[in-house]
């Protein structure tokens, strides 16, 4: 038995593996291809607001078109250029066949985090696709970090993979109302932070559902239409834990 302390076969002194740290090293030369080769920054764009499935495409989809784009045999005149990036372009197919896509999948989203550390993170869950865009253009504009679902099934992987500070859910919502979403979310984070998003109108026993609901957790509703200052002020207010869950106050948009 290895005495304690001591180093020990295919560890560090710190205790890393050695198959730990060649791990480490092809994802960070990984990163550094697909940042040479001008992808990184729109893979993890992508990521964030589509999802894994379209970062990988992206990717893998990016890479054949440039090792035809910048072959030396299509580039005569700048046959010298074109041959060094087809050389970055061998290394990431290299690198590529090497990694997994779950492990491309880890470095984007461990990078993502780091990115956006220090930013709060915002959930909107909405099936209108005109009121999805304008939530997050508006709410990244303002400098949170979003990320959207157009139903209550998407919305619920995301909040997983994502963790936000603060969920927009409208009620009425494909394959998972979004009082059934936030229910869900409750069993991982019942401390969840969640404004509905209202806008119907003659259904009254979801009306009810969600007036006990809100009653009950103190979230928030915001009624369509709604004013866009409206909307920022009671992020803001909910972020900063300003009248969240206290009674007496009117959390009603």
């Amino acid at each position: 038995m290895p005495e304690r302390g001591r180093h020990t076969q295919g560890h560090d002194q710190k205790g890393y593996t050695v198959q730990g740290f060649a791990t480490m090293e092809k994802h960070a030369d990984l990163k550094n291809e697909l940042v040479y080769l001008g992808l990184f920054d729109k893979v993890r764009e992508i990521y964030r607001e589509v999802g894994k499935t379209a970062a990988i495409s992206y990717i893998r989809s990016s890479y054949r078109l440039l090792s035809k784009v910048y072959h030396p045999d299509l580039n005569p005149e700048n046959r010298q250029t074109a041959g060094v990036v087809q050389q970055h372009l061998n290394r990431l197919s290299r690198l590529l066949n090497r990694t997994s896509d779950e492990e491309i999948i880890e470095l984007i989203a461990r990078d993502h985090i780091a990115w956006t550390a220090g930013k709060d993170r915002i959930l909107v869950v909405e099936d209108e696709p005109g009121l999805r865009d304008l939530f997050r253009d508006i709410l990244i504009i303002e400098g949170y970090d979003v990320r959207v679902a157009e139903d209550g099934a998407r919305g619920y992987v995301l909040y997983r993979e994502f963790r936000p500070h603060l969920i927009f859910a409208d009620v009425v919502i494909p394959k998972m109302s979004g009082l059934e979403l936030v229910k869900k979310i409750r069993e991982i984070t019942p401390q969840v932070k969640v404004i509905f998003v209202s806008g119907f109108f003659g259904i009254e026993p979801l009306k009810q559902e969600l007036d006990a609901v809100v009653l009950k957790y103190g979230y928030g509703v915001l009624s369509k239409p709604f004013k866009i200052s409206r909307m920022l002020g009671l992020v803001e207010n909910y972020l900063r834990g300003y009248g969240y869950g206290q009674s007496g106050v009117n959390v009603f948009a």
